[in-house]
């Protein structure tokens, strides 16, 4: 294997945006079909899941693949470019029409790392994605706005709300959370309790993109495309405010 430096292509910032807002589009059809609960939700992963792999498969054959509704398996370990997606991100709250918190993810990871994101939300028909313009960092008007599991909510969201004085903001899909900070709708994502790389992979990108913070808990660096794809933690949040919640996540 080569040690040259690989480095993303237009194509790929251009594919991953394009690929996210296409699934997107085929689950909001599916969404308006009349499938509802259980049914909606399998149709909605399968679907998708479907949908991006033929894409990846017709643009970028010789790429590797990790998908969370596919069958893993060692070969994409030997391969240096390898696509991470979750089709439907947020399953429980696409099958809640109209929630808006869900999401589709692209993102392509080179050598470990995740250099190449798209994020679709597809009930604010909206795509944030990395290769173009993404909103600008203003500054933090009051107290922070942490996000937290609408469902699950994790002791350090909830931990960091308490020391930082902030707010809790209940929110369904990791990608609806992670685009909410890009969004300038909120400012800290801290998630413990463990996801997989396609949860966070596409989110984590588009984040490093915006200008956000981005690292597990204790602020040590994220890695992909790892034989074992599950994460024990992350953390996407206002640069400024980056060092006072990891700081706190390590003392707990």
């Amino acid at each position: 294997m080569t040690n040259a430096v690989l480095e993303p292509t237009d194509e790929d910032h251009v594919a991953a945006r394009l690929i996210a807002s296409l699934a997107g589009e085929r689950l909001l059809a599916l969404r308006s079909s009349g499938l509802v609960g259980t049914e909606l939700k399998h149709a909605g992963d399968s679907c998708s899941h479907l949908f991006i792999m033929e894409e990846l498969a017709r643009r970028f054959p010789d790429d590797g693949v990790l998908s969370e509704e596919g069958v893993d398996g060692a070969a994409r370990l030997d391969r240096r470019r390898v696509w991470i997606i979750d089709p439907l991100d947020g399953t429980r709250e696409f099958s809640e029409p109209p929630r808006t918190d869900w999401a589709v993810h692209v993102a392509l990871a080179i050598d470990g790392h995740v250099v190449v994101g798209s994020v679709a939300l597809p009930a604010r028909g909206l795509t944030l994605g990395t290769g173009g313009p993404l909103p600008s960092l203003g500054e933090v008007a009051g107290p922070p706005r942490v996000l937290v599991s609408r469902t699950r909510p994790t002791e350090h969201a909830v931990l960091v709300a308490e020391r930082l004085q902030g707010e809790l903001i209940p929110m369904g899909s990791a990608g609806a959370k992670a685009m909410a900070v890009v969004l300038g709708e909120a400012d800290v994502y801290a998630h413990s309790g463990g996801q997989y790389e396609w949860d966070s992979a596409a989110p984590v990108a588009v984040a490093a993109s915006a200008g956000l913070h981005v690292s597990r808990l204790d602020g040590s660096s994220l890695q992909y495309n790892r034989a074992d794809p599950w994460s024990p933690d992350v953390l996407v949040c206002r640069p400024e405010l980056a060092a006072d919640v990891i700081a706190i996540c390590r003392a707990d």
